[in-house]
């Protein structure tokens, strides 16, 4: 077993770790920094995976902004919503969520079944793609490609995406604010 499989599999335990965690605290605080784990575990993935754009972008969008928006609606929420959350009981096992575990389950039996059915070394277009020499280098630079496109042939998508976040940001500045009693 060499390095980069060691540091798949670390990365991968500590993925599927703290999204367990995630899912099974009953604490907020701790489900929220667990998940931040998480993200980065995936990014690390990503980085294994040499897709270095999609793991800077897990980073920068998700890390970055969606965490950090998880994160102030946590502070922004009163104490009264936050304790009734941390009340409630939960019962994992109930009838209620039997429905879930039934679907849980029969997806797993069809992700196992697919794996193991599924030969990964004799895929055609693998092979075609091994033949023609079209595989990705560690020493490739796919992020470089991505910058151009996106300042030239998708500069307007691009900001106008920019011109939404900004206004969705605005938004949420406006929403938090406190209203001053008449």
């Amino acid at each position: 077993m060499n390095m980069v499989q060691v540091m798949f599999y670390l990365m991968a335990a500590i993925a599927l770790g703290s999204a367990l965690y995630v899912a099974a605290s009953k604490n907020l605080v701790r489900s929220v920094f667990m998940f931040f784990i998480t993200l980065f575990a995936l990014a690390g993935l990503y980085v294994l995976s040499l897709a270095d754009f999609v793991a800077v972008t897990q980073v920068v969008v998700y890390v970055g902004g969606i965490l950090v928006l998880i994160l102030f609606a946590f502070m922004l929420s009163g104490r009264e919503s936050l304790a009734g959350l941390q009340q409630r009981q939960n019962h994992i096992l109930s009838v209620h969520n039997l429905p879930a575990f039934l679907l849980a389950t029969l997806f797993l039996v069809v992700l196992v079944n697919i794996i193991l059915m599924a030969k990964v070394d004799n895929l055609p277009w693998l092979k075609q793609a091994a033949e023609q020499r079209n595989i990705i280098q560690p020493t490739d630079g796919t992020i470089q490609n991505l910058g151009i496109n996106l300042m030239t042939n998708y500069l307007l998508p691009f900001e106008a995406i920019s011109i939404l976040l900004l206004m969705a940001l605005v938004g949420a500045a406006h929403l938090s604010r406190k209203e001053e009693a008449l």
